[in-house]
């Protein structure tokens, strides 16, 4: 018969065990300590970098985006703090400035549109609006989906409504999409109509009817959608969001 471990040998056991895990604690406290090394030598750089080159950051759209892209890669925000090294460099100036246009824009809308407003649209609008110098045309959609991200301090009356792959709708009335409602406006977006109707959401969302009409009648109380009873075959609701966009293509 095989002879059981002693007390002696149980013990020797834990102890080497203990200490491995205390040689890997110390290993990954070390990698650790290097990573948050290496990540502050790359925010000083940044810093320098943003610093050398802060008026083609505002100017430029392709730098703007490029430096937005080396922030988010090390987890900073030149937006997010109103202090220090950032607000002194002054770059979030310029989605606080265009945030206002934004919001100037969506107010001078929102009678027709009921609140939504496709970001080509709201492009488009403020270009026309800012004047004709190149640092005023040249805005992009990222600029205006970072610009509205920083409306969002003002509650749920601004937030951008995802409708198909790159298109997105701004909101600027209080209150949350709920998934139907969401679901409507991508079909429509995706149709290029601007329009829905019931049987189309049943047809091809496999919904019921009172599911379809719920659905629209809230978007109709809110001021989202339209009703044309004048065709024949059944009622159409549009999305006056979703013109300027259906126009174009």
């Amino acid at each position: 018969m095989r002879r059981r471990a002693g007390v002696g040998a149980i013990q020797k056991h834990r102890l080497e065990q203990e200490k491995y895990k205390e040689k890997g604690t110390e290993i990954q406290e070390n990698q650790f300590q290097q990573m948050s090394k290496q990540l502050e030598v790359f925010r000083e750089n940044l810093e320098d970098f943003a610093s050398k080159h802060k008026s083609e950051i505002k100017k430029n759209a392709q730098f703007r985006r490029q430096f937005q892209e080396m922030c988010a890669a090390i987890g900073v925000d030149p937006l997010a703090s109103g202090k220090g090294f950032w607000s002194v460099l002054g770059i979030g100036d310029f989605y606080y400035e265009l945030g206002v246009q934004i919001v100037e824009v969506c107010l001078a809308t929102n009678y027709k549109n009921g609140g939504l407003i496709t970001l080509e649209e709201l492009r488009s609008r403020l270009i026309a609006s800012r004047g004709r110098a190149k640092k005023h045309q040249d805005i992009t959609n990222e600029d205006l989906l970072a610009a509205v991200k920083k409306l969002r301090i003002f509650g749920n009356g601004f937030t951008v409504v995802p409708i198909s792959k790159g298109k997105w709708l701004v909101q600027s009335v209080p209150g949350e999409l709920n998934m139907d409602q969401t679901l409507v406006l991508q079909k429509a977006s995706g149709l290029g109509t601007a329009w829905v109707s019931v049987s189309v959401l049943t047809s091809d969302l496999g919904w019921t009817e009172i599911r379809a009409e719920n659905a629209l009648n809230h978007m109709v109380r809110e001021g989202l959608a339209w009703v044309d009873s004048q065709e024949p075959k059944e009622t159409l609701y549009w999305f006056p969001s979703m013109f300027a966009e259906c126009v174009s293509a």
